[in-house]
């Protein structure tokens, strides 16, 4: 597994598919060919995202779409 550095604080921005109560948030950053994703409640850990490459992101992000990522809710 490797360690990366994660961005700033001020990086981060807010998925608009969260739900804007502060409960169900999806931040996303960008850096060096990277693209990191956390859970909003882990920003004052600081210490876990998921790390992807650009064409990663996009096919995880194609793969939600189309329903083919199982998010395991009913």
């Amino acid at each position: 597994m490797a360690i990366h550095e994660l961005p700033p604080e001020g990086a981060w921005f807010k998925s608009s598919y969260s739900d804007g109560t502060g409960n169900n948030c999806i931040e996303v950053a960008g850096r060096s060919s990277r693209i990191y994703v956390r859970d909003s409640k882990q920003r004052k850990k600081g210490t876990s995202a998921l790390v992807f490459s650009p064409s990663t992101f996009s096919a995880f992000t194609e793969g939600l779409r189309a329903g083919g990522i199982g998010l395991g809710c009913p």
